[in-house]
C-alpha cells in the first residue's frame, strides 16, 4: 500500500494564508522582514552568549539552545510560505511534506523539553543556591539538552512511522501553509476518528506533561521563596517572568493545534503563524529586554567593537 500511495499522490497543493494577490504580496514583505529578524536576533544571542565569558553558565547555556532551537522551528515552514506568497502553484512534495511533519514535531517536542530543563535550573538556583554549582554541572546540563533532542527525536519518529504508512488516493489540497499531522489525517482514504485520537494522545503526553511540570516548577519557585522572604516573590517573579511569558506563548497554540484543536481553519492558521513566526520572533526579545545580564552583555560587546573602530 505505502507504493500504491507515493505513485498516486506525489505531491500535495497548499492553499496557503489567503486568496488575495495584493494580501499575498504584503504578506511577503512582512514576514520575509521578520524572519530576517529571527534568524539574525537567534544568531545573535548565541554570539553573544559564546562570546561573552560572563554569560557562560547553565542558563545562558540552555538559552542559547533555545535560540538555535527558535530559528531552526521557524525555518522548517516558514521559507516556503514566503516563497509560496509569489507562486500561483503552491505545491510540495509528498518526501517534503514528511520532512516538514518530522521536523516540526522533532523541533517543537525538544524544545517543550527544554522549556521544562530551563525551569528545573531556575528552581535549582532560586530554592538550592549553595548547591547550584554542582547540581548544575556541565555534563549535567549537556546531557538535559541532548535528552530533549533525544525525546524530540522519539516523538517525531512515532509521528513519521504512522504517517508514511497511510493510504493518500483522493483530495490533496491542505488549506494551510504547511504540511502539518491533523491535516493531513484528514486526506487519507480511511476512516480518521482513531488516527485523530492517537495523535492527540501522542502529542498530549509531551505538551501537556511538559506544561504541568512547568506550572508546578514555577509555582513551588514562586512559593519556595516566598516562606522566605516577605520581598521574596517579587525577587522570584522577577527572575522567573521572562521564562513564564516564553512558556505561554509557545504552549498556548500548541495545545489548541494538536491537543485540544478547535477545527476552526482561520484560527488554525493564526495559531500556526503565531507558532512558527511569532513565538520564535519574540523569545530573543523578551530574555533580552528583560535580562540585565543581556544588556550588559550587548554594551560590553559594543564598547569592544566601538574600542577595535576607534584604534584602526
Amino acid at each position: 500500500m505505502g507504493g500504491e500511495n507515493q505513485s498516486v499522490v506525489s505531491e500535495f497543493v497548499l492553499l496557503g494564508i489567503c486568496q488575495s494577490w495584493n494580501t499575498q504580496v504584503l504578506l511577503f514583505m512582512i514576514f520575509l522582514m521578520l524572519y530576517m529578524i529571527i534568524v539574525s536576533g537567534n544568531i545573535g544571542v548565541m554570539i553573544l552568549i559564546v562570546a561573552d565569558p560572563h554569560l557562560h553558565s547553565p542558563m545562558y547555556f540552555f538559552l542559547a539552545n533555545l535560540s538555535f532551537v527558535d530559528m531552526w522551528l521557524s525555518s522548517v515552514t516558514t521559507p516556503k510560505m514566503i516563497t509560496d506568497f509569489l507562486r500561483e502553484n503552491k505545491s510540495i512534495s509528498f518526501e517534503g511534506c514528511m520532512c516538514q511533519i518530522f521536523f516540526a514535531h522533532f523541533i517543537a517536542a525538544g524544545e517543550m523539553v527544554l522549556l521544562v530543563v530551563m525551569a528545573y535550573d531556575r528552581y535549582v538556583a532560586i530554592c538550592k543556591p549553595l548547591h547550584y554549582s554542582t547540581i548544575m554541572s556541565w555534563q549535567r546540563c549537556t546531557g538535559l539538552v541532548l535528552t530533549s533532542w533525544n525525546i524530540g527525536l522519539m516523538h517525531a519518529l512515532s509521528h513519521l512511522v504512522v504517517i508514511v504508512k497511510l493510504p493518500f488516493c483522493g483530495p490533496r489540497e491542505i488549506d494551510s501553509f504547511f504540511c502539518d499531522m491533523p491535516l493531513i489525517i484528514k486526506l487519507v482514504c480511511m476512516e480518521s476518528y482513531h488516527l485523530d485520537i492517537l495523535m492527540n494522545a501522542d502529542c498530549g503526553f509531551v505538551g501537556v506533561t511538559c506544561f504541568v511540570l512547568l506550572l508546578i516548577s514555577y509555582t513551588y519557585i514562586l512559593l519556595t521563596v516566598c516562606q522566605k522572604s516577605k520581598t521574596g516573590a517579587s525577587k522570584a517573579l522577577s527572575t522567573c517572568t521572562a521564562h513564564i511569558t516564553v512558556v505561554v506563548i509557545f504552549f498556548v497554540p500548541c495545545i489548541f493545534i494538536y491537543v485540544c484543536p478547535l477545527n476552526i481553519t482561520w484560527l488554525d492558521k493564526f495559531l500556526a503563524v503565531f507558532y512558527s513566526i511569532f513565538t520564535p520572533l519574540l523569545n530573543p526579545a523578551i530574555y533580552t529586554l528583560r535580562n540585565k545580564e543581556m544588556k550588559n552583555a550587548m554594551k560590553r560587546l559594543r564598547n569592544i567593537y566601538v574600542g577595535s573602530q576607534g584604534s584602526t
